[in-house]
């Protein structure tokens, strides 16, 4: 069995989870929590439990931007998943 990173055959791009994370820092995402609300913003950093801070974020709920923040801290046990909103 290969030790090896999964390769994605449409971009070519090789890589684990936590080289995508590295990768997005610095780089607008989507981050999604477990309740269905959505927080765009610049992700300033990450820790190992996956807490999250966000700068410029915006709150999404059903689609619509229900409010602005300069800072957002989410407490990792919320967030369902992250996604880049521009190439890394």
């Amino acid at each position: 069995m290969s030790s090896e990173p999964p390769q994605d055959s449409s971009t070519g791009a090789v890589g684990t989870p936590a080289d995508f994370l590295k990768g997005v820092i610095g780089k607008r995402v989507v981050v999604r929590l477990i309740s269905g609300v959505d927080y765009q913003g610049l992700l300033s950093c990450l820790d190992g439990y996956m807490n999250i801070a966000l700068e410029q974020t915006e709150e999404y709920v059903d689609g619509a931007v229900v409010n602005r923040y300069g800072d957002a801290f989410i407490r990792g046990n919320n967030v369902l998943y992250i996604s880049a909103m521009e190439s890394i």
